[in-house]
């Protein structure tokens, strides 16, 4: 396994649209392992394979019990809304307001090409929501309502 660099929202390969995994091989299984290393070196709570360079739709959640690996996936029912601070770690030391589902039911696959389904609540939600926006060339910035001051972040904090 090895550390990959994350890229800032400046490179243009955040901004383009994913294909597709076809192949369930040793290639997927280390960027799997690798982002998973990268993932829990970094503190965030989700990582897509673009963030890393690599066009294509494989993204990691961690739901708090455990490091998810999703590929191909899509959000097949979501529910209630919410709306709070949300980061990314293509876009360092900035937080937005966003609004996500408040509940979302994803589709994917594994590294072995099964066909699974997972859901959750709350920031599992908006971590579904917010790396598979990723995979569609989408950054938060783009769909925040405005940048958060550290005062408001830290009202959110509390």
């Amino acid at each position: 396994m090895a550390l990959r660099r994350i890229l800032s929202d400046k490179n243009p390969a955040l901004h383009k649209v994913c294909k597709p995994v076809v192949d369930f091989d040793a290639k997927l299984h280390k960027l799997l392992d690798d982002m998973h290393e990268t993932l829990l070196d970094s503190g965030g709570v989700g990582l897509a394979a673009p963030q890393v360079g690599i066009l294509r739709r494989v993204v990691l959640v961690d739901n708090g019990e455990k490091v998810l690996e999703l590929i191909n996936p899509t959000i097949i029912a979501t529910d209630g809304q919410q709306e709070g601070p949300e980061g990314c770690l293509s876009v360092p030391g900035k937080y937005g307001l966003v609004k996500r589902p408040y509940y979302a039911k994803v589709r994917a696959q594994d590294r072995n090409g099964n066909w699974f389904e997972t859901d959750g609540e709350e920031l599992t939600a908006r971590c579904f929501c917010h790396e598979l926006d990723h995979l569609e060339g989408i950054i938060y910035t783009k769909v925040m309502e405005r940048l958060l001051t550290d005062e408001e972040l830290a009202e959110y904090c509390e």
